[in-house]
């Protein structure tokens, strides 16, 4: 997983309240699951105009709606997602942080979200921020009016620094904050004891040699 410590990033204001992991990623993009090849039909129903979507046809073919946010010129290359209320509500797909960290995002901000995506969000190395709705409030208005916003964000320092230097805190559990500055998901922690692991499967070798052996399994008779 990809370390975050500070990251300086455009901001593209998604203006809408309760994104549900299904407008995120749609559910006919859910039949992989190798963690990639996503980016692309982030916000499918929204981002383009030939619609329903399919797996496997490429951008290049498919026709974009110029009124959604991310089409706008002047947003391409944002790293970092300004939003309302309660994103990442309804189905626990963890394809939807896969499709906005391979879209391109590191962070998002947002008074609040659902659960099981704010969750996910950080085994994916994208750092769910949450901040009042009077102070997202704030960063719409300056998005709107500044082209070619951008926010720093310190992880370790654990504020938003805006282009006027003003800063803005924000918490985040211990264990989080570790794993994400780390670049640690969790087959990451776990191998970081590889050694002792290696040992513990010699010695129970060792002493229980048996469990080395493969056991076939018999065919069951033809009728």
């Amino acid at each position: 997983m990809q370390k975050f410590t500070t990251h300086q990033g455009l901001v593209a204001p998604l203006d809408r309240e309760n994104v549900d992991t299904d407008a995120i990623i749609p559910k006919q993009f859910l039949k992989s699951i190798k963690r990639t090849g996503f980016g692309p039909n982030l916000f499918d129903e929204w981002r383009y105009l030939d619609q329903p979507g399919q797996p496997g046809v490429p951008e290049s073919e498919r026709k974009p709606n110029p009124d959604f946010v991310l089409n706008q010129p002047r947003y391409q290359g944002a790293t970092i997602l300004l939003t309302r209320q309660n994103f990442g509500c309804g189905s626990s797909r963890e394809h939807a942080p896969w499709a906005l960290a391979q879209y391109g995002f590191r962070a998002i901000i947002a008074p609040s979200y659902a659960d099981i995506f704010f969750n996910n969000s950080f085994k994916n190395g994208l750092l769910p921020i949450v901040q009042p709705a009077s102070v997202v409030d704030r960063l719409f208005n300056e998005v709107y009016a500044f082209p070619g916003y951008t926010l720093t964000i310190d992880l370790e320092r654990q504020c938003i620094v805006l282009p006027q230097g003003e800063e803005l805190p924000f918490d985040i559990l211990p264990f989080r904050k570790y794993c994400l500055l780390g670049g640690f998901d969790d087959i990451g922690l776990t191998l970081r004891h590889a050694d002792k692991i290696r040992a513990f499967e010699a010695e129970r070798l060792a002493r229980k040699p048996w469990l080395a052996r493969t056991i076939g399994v018999e065919k069951a008779p033809v009728a």
